[in-house]
């Protein structure tokens, strides 16, 4: 397809920006789409041609790529989220990995006439970006290096105008703090990958872009429709609450003179109102009075973590008449049940989340805590379920003991939590530089046995009160990342056939996928395969779906709160073709999702040795914890799994690396080639 085709959705050019030699060239985004899509896709062909084993993350050689989608600024619900891709360093050991993001930059980048970049080599000197239209600027970011993030955000403005929107670094990123995030409007964050750190090896502060351009969508009626349908929106207005009371559970906590919350979108031309607005918050600054933050999940546990988060089998499994867009679950706008539906009374059984005891709620610290970490520019992910259950859990089971942090380690305590967080984010001390390489390369340094293994005694059972279970102090399942809905340590309570396939999900790539990708499945599936999950063809083909859909989220682009609609299984291809004129069955939008997924694993395995042992021994040691009802999983049943897995995309069982029937099948017969000559094509 010629440029001149891209009359819908895209813009038609991508911005290869050399930081080294300060130059600008033009990529054709036809070079690329239809058939990579967008996005994450875009981001993974462009990342496979050009960047060669042996490239380390904080190298020169290591590209940013940022790739919006066709949707992207078009008003299609969702559409304004976009993707970086990097080699990413908090990954363990270091891999290739993605990071989404929502707010307005992707739509202003698109208006300037942009679909996105790719930055490569690195400055001397700190630096930012100006994308004005069809100019791009190098300016000196002296001035700003240093700064936190919102006061780097308000210069910014300052400097360029209240309609500049920017992506920015904190003093995290500079410092090359591996969990460090990269933050742009409404505190949206690509926080997964670390890449903030990459920004901060190139001595990137900031990209600000102001476009004056338009983005046209095909079919303005479809897009009509597709607003009033995706996520079944509520259409009302959103007023400010004032809330007396703060946490879920175990952790609630009342507030003295309550706190104001609203609902708001992420990201341009959204449907739904998903995140938080906490209005007037305690500031980490006591100076600076009161601040306001945006917030999903992971915060609430910021403020209270003595118990896990609790689950309903309607936030996995769904039924024609049942089903829960998790927006709702969020902004308690759920929909009415229908109480006809013979399995109700399962689907709302409610779960009890385990007594963990990390820490007891406290409205001011966890708001310093969030403070912080929005400031800093770290992933609040890490810093709260691993960091500071780490410190917890080790010093109940007396490991901290000849560890000398400079002051006493207390999780409950404000000033330790900002002192700690200073000192990572600035590589102050010993451990400022050791935990600043992140908790999968601090607990190796200290010693994985003893620092990482150790069990830890305060996890209890609600489903079997009174039943301890076993947890090591850390909470790292894979690839250098903790736990999420994995059955163990941080939201716990989903099922043992729901826990094995998340796992099945992690195990091959390269960080968290929930945060794009919660598991999903009909109810009645799980009727046929709850027995012996370990052995059904049915939960592995439900596994492929949600990662063929986290591959079309982030690349056409829609989230989480919207996709998969297991009722509406064509919406990711209506999108794409409402988006840009171009006709997208469903099963072609399926390919789209595999070629990307297989780019992935061309990436992996010959830029990382990626292989069938190497992705089973990564993730089958965290299930042999107990899950809350006791449950864990035997090597053989594991592997068993693994085979079908395998089986069904068309890889070889012995290695994982996919057949030449399969590349080819899906248009990668030059990845073919290629695997055929480093060896790594099974017969």
């Amino acid at each position: 397809m010629g440029e001149s085709e891209l009359k819908y959705g895209y813009v038609g050019k991508i911005a290869r920006i050399n930081l080294t030699k300060q130059t600008v060239s033009v990529v054709a985004t036809s070079k690329y789409v239809p058939k990579y899509v967008g996005g994450r896709a875009v981001c993974n062909r462009i990342f496979y041609d050009e960047v060669p084993p042996g490239v380390k993350a904080f190298d020169p050689e290591n590209k940013i790529l940022y790739m919006t989608g066709p949707t992207t600024a078009t008003g299609i619900p969702t559409g304004g989220r976009s993707v970086f891709g990097s080699i990413a360093p908090n990954s363990w050991p270091e891999m290739y990995a993605w990071s989404g993001i929502g707010g307005w930059m992707g739509a202003e980048l698109k208006f300037a006439g942009w679909d996105g970049f790719i930055i490569e080599g690195a400055s001397p000197t700190p630096i930012y970006l100006l994308i004005e239209d069809e100019e791009v600027s190098f300016l000196d970011a002296t001035a700003l290096w240093g700064k936190l993030v919102h006061p780097t955000q308000a210069e910014l403005e300052r400097i360029h105008g209240k309609d500049i929107k920017s992506i920015v670094i904190g003093p995290a990123g500079e410092n090359l703090m591996r969990n460090a995030s990269v933050t742009t409007s409404n505190d949206n964050v690509a926080a997964k990958a670390g890449l903030g750190s990459v920004f901060g090896s190139k001595k990137l502060k900031a990209i600000s872009v102001r476009g004056t351009g338009v983005v046209v969508p095909a079919d303005i009626e479809k897009l009509f429709y597709l607003r009033r349908n995706m996520g079944k929106p509520y259409m009302r207005p959103n007023p400010v609450v004032h809330e007396e009371t703060h946490g879920m559970g175990g952790n609630m906590i009342t507030i003295e003179g309550g706190w104001d919350r609203g609902q708001v979108a992420c990201s341009h031309g959204c449907n739904q109102h998903c995140c938080r607005l906490m209005l007037n918050m305690p500031s980490a600054f006591s100076n600076k009075g009161t601040f306001n933050q945006v917030e999903k999940c992971v915060g609430i546990f910021a403020y209270g973590f003595r118990e896990d988060c609790g689950w309903i089998p309607l936030l996995t499994y769904e039924t024609a008449k049942n089903s829960l867009p998790p927006c709702k679950a969020m902004a308690g706008e759920a929909p009415p049940p229908d109480f006809s539906d013979p399995y109700f009374p399962k689907l709302v059984e409610a779960v009890p989340g385990d007594i963990v005891n990390y820490w007891q709620p406290n409205w001011h610290k966890g708001s310093v805590m969030m403070h912080l970490c929005n400031e800093y520019g770290i992933d609040k992910w890490d810093v709260i379920v691993w960091y500071f259950t780490w410190l917890s859990m080790a010093k109940k089971e007396g490991l901290l003991e000849d560890l000398d942090f400079g002051m006493e380690v207390d999780v409950e305590n404000e000033a330790f939590v900002s002192y700690f967080l200073n000192m990572i984010t600035y590589r102050k001390g010993r451990f400022g530089k050791l935990f600043g390489e992140g908790m999968a390369r601090a607990t190796r340094e200290l010693g994985i046995d003893r620092y990482g293994k150790t069990i830890y005694h305060g996890r209890f059972s609600q489903i079997k009160p009174g039943l301890q279970l076993d947890i090591p102090v850390s909470l790292e399942t894979a690839w250098g990342h903790s736990y999420h809905w994995q059955g163990r340590g941080y939201e716990a309570g989903i099922n043992k056939p729901g826990w094995l396939a998340v796992s099945l999900m992690l195990m091959t790539t390269t960080r968290d996928t929930q945060t794009v990708a919660h598991y999903h499945s009909p109810y009645e599936h799980l009727l046929e395969y709850e027995a012996d999950p370990c052995h059904s063809f049915v939960l592995v083909d439900d596994v492929i779906m949600n990662e063929n859909k986290g591959e079309m989220k982030d690349s056409v682009s829609t989230c989480e709160w919207q996709s998969p609609d297991l009722e509406w299984t064509s919406m990711e291809a209506e999108m794409f073709t409402a988006a840009t004129g171009l006709p997208m069955s469903e099963q072609e939008m399926v390919d789209a999702a595999v070629r990307s997924k297989l780019l992935m694993r061309a990436i992996t395995m010959r830029n990382f040795g990626r292989d069938r042992k190497m992705e089973v021994d990564a993730i089958f040691p965290t299930m042999q914890y107990p899950d809350p009802r006791g449950d864990t999983v035997g090597w053989e049943e594991w592997n068993d799994l693994v085979d079908l897995y395998y089986e069904r995309r068309g890889w070889d069982r012995d290695t994982g690396w996919p057949t030449r029937e399969t590349w080819e099948h899906y248009g990668l017969g030059d990845i073919a080639d290629d695997m055929a000559k480093i060896g790594k094509l099974p017969r």
